[in-house]
């Protein structure tokens, strides 16, 4: 895989610039965004000396799935946008790489079709204005085969993107926009609701019989109310910087998070995770995997399938190698020793 500036330059050749702003950009001032990147990079690595790490383990499980590393697909709207073959060739290329694509509610290919080119898979829910449209995609999901099932919590309003050149700048189709959304009669209705609550965590499982992890927190009070509700498990996120501008980065985030939690559900993370480094330093401060959004996107648009591939086996081949460097065999051998003490941790 090109070094991700230059992969992102290369997208950013081939790509409509309304679509490359539209998926680049960030909320406001995009202070966020910049931070999310930033905020991994301040953190400094403890290496240990004189371990055998002659064979670097990368493998892990999440709910049950076995993965060939702690790097998975965060669930990203529209991939007609940026390739012909849109969520098929992102679910193709991420069972390639024994990897896990979150399957946004927004995707432009039916559910059930990307299911059958996906390898393990969960799927990712807004909570719609019409609670029957979320309560018939979720039980959809789980008939096609999803094994959990990704609360979007951060997202009662679109946040106002600095970039935003308005939905009709987008070459989306109606088809595109609506192929996952049988029976819709108003296009509002498929607008997230600002009444969501803790609650709805309870009403998702019960309406599909998956677990439901929730995305978007950023705070322990949070993490705690959603495990007081059923949550299976939590992705600290600030949606790349596409929400709350100034909210802060997920890497600052973190270890509240997983304070909050006391081991008893898997704490995964998001937002500019860029490299082998980056992915130690998530696990270090607590976090069982790490998603990717724009950078599986840039392969899309570069490389379909095999594009998406090399993104995931290019990270998890620098996240072995990163560990080997830090003197870990393994993603059990990382613990918070691997970094350096900050001011204020």
């Amino acid at each position: 895989m090109l070094p991700y500036e230059a992969l992102e330059a290369l997208a950013r050749e081939r790509l409509p610039s309304a679509v490359f702003d539209y998926i680049a950009g960030g909320s406001g001032d995009e202070a966020t965004l910049a931070d999310n990147t930033a905020a991994w990079a301040r953190l400094r690595l403890r290496p240990r000396v004189l371990r055998d790490v002659s064979s670097v383990d990368t493998s892990t499980e999440l709910l049950g799935a076995p993965l060939s590393s702690p790097i998975l697909v965060a669930p990203t709207a529209f991939h007609s946008l940026v390739h012909p073959d849109a969520e098929l060739a992102t679910a193709r290329g991420t069972r390639e790489a024994g990897s896990l694509l979150v399957l946004s509610s927004r995707s432009s290919r039916r559910l059930e079709d990307v299911a059958s080119a996906a390898g393990p898979w969960w799927f990712q829910v807004y909570v719609f204005r019409d609670r029957g449209l979320t309560r018939a995609l979720v039980q959809r999901a789980a008939a096609a085969g999803a094994r959990a099932l990704v609360l979007t919590g951060d997202t009662p309003y679109v946040g106002r993107k600095r970039r935003n050149r308005g939905d009709s700048a987008l070459p989306l189709s109606d088809e595109d926009f609506l192929a996952n959304l049988e029976g819709l009669t108003h296009r509002a209705l498929a607008e997230q609701a600002p009444d969501v609550t803790f609650q709805d965590i309870a009403r998702l499982h019960e309406d599909s019989g998956l677990p439901v992890l929730v995305k978007g927190v950023l705070r322990a009070d949070d993490a705690r109310e959603c495990l007081l509700h059923g949550a299976a498990g939590l992705i600290v996120s600030n949606h790349g910087g596409r929400q709350l501008d100034g909210a802060l980065a997920t890497a600052d985030a973190l270890p509240e998070v997983v304070e909050a939690t006391q081991g008893r559900v898997p704490v995964l993370v998001d937002g500019g995770v860029r490299s082998g480094r980056d992915v130690l330093r998530a696990l270090a401060l607590g976090a069982r995997a790490v998603l990717l959004g724009r950078p599986v996107l840039w392969g899309l648009a570069t490389g379909g399938a095999d594009g998406v591939r090399q993104v995931l086996d290019a990270l998890r081949e620098d996240t072995a190698h990163v560990l080997a460097l830090a003197g870990l065999s393994s993603l059990s051998a990382v613990g918070a020793d691997a970094l350096a003490p900050t001011p204020g941790r």
